[in-house]
């Protein structure tokens, strides 16, 4: 293979000659990032191949977020964006070639002939509303969509340039909480709390690169950035000139809000049925692409009337535009605060009737955590009682029609790290030094300790016994009236044992191994009082037991290294047979509750899809986009109800009957900070009345009966 290589002294002669095995032809466009360059590929493809400059090759935090560009471009590569062809992001100069897109971009477009006609303008709707969709079902949020980043084509609009994108699995942007985009498409959570970036946020830019396709300019137009990011915070858009039938769609996608906002699926359903003309959006022509040669000694170019326009490397937003939304932020910030509360989306739930008000559950709300740390506290509900464990506080038990304390316990030996777990009579929480240390629920006495750190999987409740590995490859159990120790043995054909959700219905608590590389699971059910395996099963492919329904236990299959999931897989013991059910696409590690034969699936992102799995080959119910990001594992409550929580502290309420989003509640967060956290604790649910915990360091209650005045 070719190797990279350069000769003479500027900048542009330091360009290599080959990424790969791709010769480097024209140069198609330069940025402050790197040089995209015209390829061929050995089978005829033209490419467009994006090689970085020399000197940010040399940082290693670079290297990271090119991976991760590399990364998001190869998820959502399909009909909505450039395909990814190939790439190196290790290389000596990291680059990463994409099938090349003939057609100008959407600035271009209307710098050159003025605002798209009315027709036009509803097949760039609807055209990027699907593509979004395209985009949040791979996991990814682009955060930097802007008319520079939209390619008109023949077959409709492409999304290109996945620089700053964030896929919901990587914690590469959250970590270093830098403010990046472009402010006058970027959504006024991005001010305010950058880390809680949704699939919400590209929604708002869609609405402002529609003004900006309908009127030549955007909602919020000044020549300075900081004038433009307290618009956005804080004033209306501008929406004069959007045609009549659209602006009112165009001004929910630039609600303050993200919850207000609509998503991709309801955007393309208002557009329905299709009132544009059903012929692709085609560019006015223009002369033919011209590539020339550049003459000795000087840089490549390429002509500036061509209608043709790759995914340009980003520019330098680390020294150009961090200072201005940072200033920016201060700006708004010093105008009166940004955190502003929640209001609730979709249809309202029904009005409750006379009795139900009269018996209507007063909510309340409990700080518990101490010090400065953003942290939520996590809690876990047993026969009417609620206990709850935060950082600085250890183990508390809460009354849970008022939320007062009734006794608390500080960890002895470091904070704890888990949700309580409870147990028969006793409710446990491991420390940092990995010890279960356990209570006696009612008054908070001292319990028995387990000793020794519990292996991967944790300690994991099973009725009135507490089953968790060992240091060894042992299984523990934990008498729940008095703390002893019940049994301890190794599991026949079990190595390095997971444990999945206890069926109270069977008395069986599901027990997992996967083979190295995933090629299969061996799984079993186990009783907890004494440690039998009821049955044991071999299947292909990497599974992890969710629940039980009628036809069985669920598992989700993984698809690749990636931990994304494309099935369901039913296993009836009875008849040691095995079903699978596909999933509508491929989702990145989704949070699940099953009910019956109903399996919810919550991605990262805030995509949920209720999969009937009885159906003959499956059958989705509903999807609903709830518009959090970094969420929770979903909860089922009484009726037709499913709760989660998001990390800026909201409880959101769903009917699970309509798949519509009833209400949630304000976000709560400390001193309007939202600190990272890696995963959200799941509200609790005990009966009519659900349990969430926020970054505040506080525990609430709310009635579940009720979600719309939340």
């Amino acid at each position: 293979m070719p190797p990279l290589r350069s000769t003479g002294a500027d900048r542009e002669a330091e360009e290599p000659e080959y990424a790969g095995e791709y010769r480097l032809q024209a140069c198609l466009g330069a940025g402050g990032m790197g040089v995209v360059h015209l390829a061929t590929s050995a089978s005829g493809l033209r490419l467009a191949v994006k090689v970085v400059h020399g000197q940010y090759a040399e940082d290693p935090e670079f290297r990271a977020r090119f991976r991760q560009e590399v990364a998001a471009a190869r998820r959502v590569s399909g009909a909505f964006t450039a395909p990814v062809v190939d790439a190196d992001p290790d290389a000596v100069r990291p680059w990463m070639a994409t099938l090349y897109v003939p057609g100008p971009t959407l600035a271009d477009q209307v710098k050159r002939n003025g605002p798209l006609a009315p027709a036009e303008l509803r097949r760039l709707t609807a055209g990027l509303a699907e593509a979004l969709r395209d985009i949040h079902r791979a996991g990814v949020v682009h955060r930097d969509l802007k008319p520079s980043n939209v390619l008109l084509t023949d077959t409709g609009p492409k999304v290109i340039d996945f620089g700053i994108s964030r896929p919901l699995d990587s914690d590469l942007r959250t970590e270093t909480g830098k403010l990046i985009g472009s402010p006058p498409f970027m959504a006024p959570e991005q001010f305010q709390r950058p880390r809680e970036v949704g699939p919400a946020a590209d929604v708002f830019a869609l609405g402002s690169v529609l003004v900006h396709a309908a009127t030549g300019h955007g909602p919020f137009d000044s020549d300075s950035a900081y004038i433009v990011a307290y618009q956005v915070v804080h004033d209306e858009p501008d929406l004069t000139g959007v045609p009549a039938e659209l602006a009112p769609l165009v001004a929910r996608c630039l609600a303050k809000e993200p919850a207000e906002r609509p998503t991709p699926a309801e955007i393309m359903a208002a557009l329905l049925p299709p009132s544009y003309e059903a012929a692709a959006f085609i560019p006015a022509q223009r002369r033919p692409l011209t590539l020339p040669e550049p003459e000795p000694g000087s840089a490549p170019s390429w002509d500036a009337d061509t209608p043709v326009r790759v995914a340009a490397p980003a520019r330098p937003r680390r020294r150009l535009r961090l200072p201005v939304v940072a200033t920016a932020l201060v700006v708004a910030l010093a105008a009166g605060g940004l955190v502003v509360a929640l209001r609730s989306e979709s249809a309202p739930a029904p009005a409750p009737d006379k009795a139900e008000v009269a018996t209507a559950f007063t909510g309340w709300r409990t700080p518990l955590q101490k010090g400065g740390a953003s942290a939520a506290p996590a809690c876990a509900s047993t026969g009417g009682a609620l206990f709850c464990s935060a950082r600085g506080t250890g183990l508390a038990r809460l009354d849970p029609a008022t939320g007062r304390v009734l006794w608390s316990r500080q960890a002895d030996v470091g904070h704890p790290v888990s949700a309580p777990v409870a147990f028969g009579g006793l409710v446990g929480v491991v420390t940092a030094d990995g010890t279960l240390r356990t209570y006696e629920k009612e008054r908070g006495a001292p319990g028995r300790d387990t000793g020794g750190a519990p292996r991967q999987g944790g300690a994991t409740p099973a009725g009135d016994t507490l089953v968790f590995p060992t240091d060894s490859a042992a299984v523990r159990a934990v008498d729940g009236a008095t703390g002893k120790q019940r049994w301890q043995r190794g599991l026949a054909g079990f190595t390095a044992p997971r444990f999945g959700p206890y069926d109270a219905a069977s008395g069986l608590l599901p027990v997992f191994e996967t083979a190295a590389g995933g090629t299969h699971t061996l799984l079993g059910a186990l009783r907890p009082e004494t440690g039998e395996v009821v049955w044991r099963k071999r299947l292909d492919g990497d599974l992890v037991p969710v629940g039980a329904g009628s036809g069985g236990v669920l598992f989700l299959r993984s698809a690749n290294s990636d931990s994304q999931i494309d099935a369901v897989v039913r296993y009836d013991p009875a008849r040691g047979s095995a079903r699978r059910v596909p999933l509508p696409y491929r989702m990145d590690e989704p949070r699940v509750s099953v009910r019956g034969d109903t399996v919810h699936l919550l991605t990262p992102t805030g995509q949920l899809v209720a999969l009937d799995t009885a159906a003959p080959g499956g059958r989705v119910l509903w999807e609903l986009e709830t518009a959090a990001g970094n969420v929770s594992a979903p909860v089922v409550g009484a009726g037709d109800r499913l709760y989660l929580s998001a990390s800026d502290g909201r409880l959101l309420a769903v009917d699970t009957a309509r798949g519509a989003l009833l209400g949630q509640t304000e976000p709560r967060l400390r001193d309007g900070r939202l600190g990272y956290a890696t995963t959200v604790p799941a509200p609790v649910v005990s009966g009519d009345r659900v349990f969430g915990t926020a970054p505040d360091g506080s525990v609430f209650a709310v009635d579940g009966r009720d979600p719309g005045t939340w």
